[in-house]
Order: structure tokens, then sequence, then C-alpha cells
């Protein structure tokens, strides 16, 4: 199922739920569905989700590794997931549009 992240400053976000849900988690957040951050939340957990990021952005998340075919080598299914770095670029920038105008982001199926 589909989780969409919203934000006044920002386009709608919609991701898979596994995908969604491990990048909630990168920035410390508990993966409840419907959620929220506040705006004086944003800063650490944008920090954190950076921090995840620039520490193995070429990995994919386990998400996409779960979709893979079971049988395919490892290596393959490294080569075709799709990067956290990438996976986690749209959701950074809404953090960062809320964080400058101070205001919220909230998350919702």
């Amino acid at each position: 199922m589909p989780i969409t992240f919203k934000s006044k400053h920002s386009p709608n976000i919609i991701m898979l739920e596994a995908v969604a849900l491990e990048l909630l988690h990168m920035m410390g957040h508990s993966g409840t569905v419907p959620g929220s951050l506040a705006a004086g939340d944003i800063p650490a957990a944008l920090a954190r989700l950076e921090r995840a990021v620039e520490a193995a952005p070429a990995r994919p998340l386990e998400a996409d590794r779960e979709d893979q075919i079971a049988d395919q080598a490892e290596d393959e299914r490294q080569a075709d997931g799709v990067s956290a770095a990438h996976r986690a670029l749209p959701l950074i920038d809404m953090l960062r549009g809320a964080q400058a105008a101070g205001d919220y982001v909230i998350w919702d199926r």
C-alpha cells in the first residue's frame, strides 16, 4: 500500500510502504502511519536521514532487495536496486523545504 508524504511547501511524494517505512526508520522515526514530524523535529530527522544516505549512497534499500527475484545472484540484485540516495532525495528536499519554512511534514496511507 502506498504512503503519501505531504508538506505545504513541496509536492506530495508517494512511495511504496516498504520504502517509506525504511526511510522513516533511517530518520529515527518509529514508522507509525499515519504520522508527522513537527517543525522542531525536522532538523534532527533530516540530519539522521542525510547521514544514513551519505554512509552508503549507492546501497539499495532493503525494501528494494526484498522485491527482487530470490534466485538472482547478490551482485545482480545490487546492480538492479535503486540507490538509497536516489530513493531518499525527494524526501530530503521536502524536509529541507519544511525546515526552511518552519513547518511540519505529515504522511498517511
